[in-house]
């Protein structure tokens, strides 16, 4: 199954973010720590190469601690400064600002070199739709000042805030790239919601959750969905939910769909324990 979603408000916002990207000093590229490889678009690294870049692994409580710090790891190898949070609770807030200010550092020396006055640090918030930049900036800020949604393409439009620690925040819309790259990335933006819901199958990406929790997180199945797989095939995991939870259609037929969407959601809102993607 081939996964693209590329509506034709895209343009519009990548047109929007290039534009404004000399407004600021940093870039926070937030990606979603349980798959930060996959939810990573290099057009808005492109776009901000001339920026200093803060790469933030938001939903930081989704994931599995341990492939965070792998994934942390990795991306400084690469020369990023990189913070986790958890959005939710404000967990890593402060890392993140740290690493701001960090990255401001060499702009303010320059600026005082220069005999200019202290200034706030201005940043942009970027990432892929979805990604939770509404509900990261409304923690950063401590008070809701921006549109949350479970949908993909809930914020759009130009947006500043102010810190109390003397930070500018500019919010962006969402932005995908044209193509994804492979079947499994597009079957992981899927799971993440990152892509609209137009531009898969419930059904297929279901068995791709299912898959990777047979293979990965047997222990999640078995605690949490109360199935030992075994040599299962994914479609009879499904349907053996379905008939555990009592999804069932007239004459007892397990209703694939319903159990599809509902193990989708409880993954999204972590109701299935940490889980790690890439």
């Amino acid at each position: 199954m081939t996964i693209n979603w590329f509506p034709g408000h895209m343009v519009k916002a990548r047109r929007e973010i290039e534009k404004n990207i000399k407004l600021v000093d940093v870039a926070l590229i937030l990606l979603d720590a349980r798959a930060p490889f996959s939810c990573r678009n290099s057009d808005l690294e492109k776009i901000a190469r001339n920026k200093k870049i803060v790469m933030v692994l938001n939903k930081a409580d989704l994931a599995s601690p341990e492939a965070i710090r792998r994934y942390m790891q990795t991306l400084e190898q690469e020369g990023f400064l990189v913070a986790a949070m958890d959005s939710l609770s404000g967990k890593g807030r402060q890392a993140v600002l740290r690493m701001a200010k960090s990255a401001f550092r060499e702009k303010a020396e320059e600026l005082q070199r220069k005999g200019r006055r202290p200034r706030a640090i201005r940043a942009m918030v970027m990432g892929v739709p979805n990604i939770g930049k509404s509900t990261f900036l409304n923690c950063l800020v401590g008070q809701k000042i921006a549109q949350t949604g479970a949908k993909p393409g809930v914020t759009r439009g130009k947006q500043w805030v102010r810190l109390r620690e003397d930070i500018e925040l500019l919010d962006t819309p969402g932005l995908m790239w044209p193509r994804v790259e492979s079947e499994e990335q597009g079957l992981k933006l899927a799971l993440l919601d990152i892509v609209g819901e137009n531009a898969y199958s419930e059904y297929e990406v279901g068995l791709y959750l299912l898959s990777i929790l047979k293979d990965k997180h047997p222990q999640i199945l078995l605690e949490k969905l109360g199935l030992d797989a075994g040599n299962q095939l994914e479609e009879e995991m499904l349907a053996a939910i379905a008939r555990k939870r009592g999804y069932l259609l007239k004459g007892g037929v397990p209703d694939l769909d319903k159990t599809c969407q509902v193990l989708l959601q409880e993954f999204r809102r972590g109701k299935l324990g940490t889980i790690s993607l890439d």
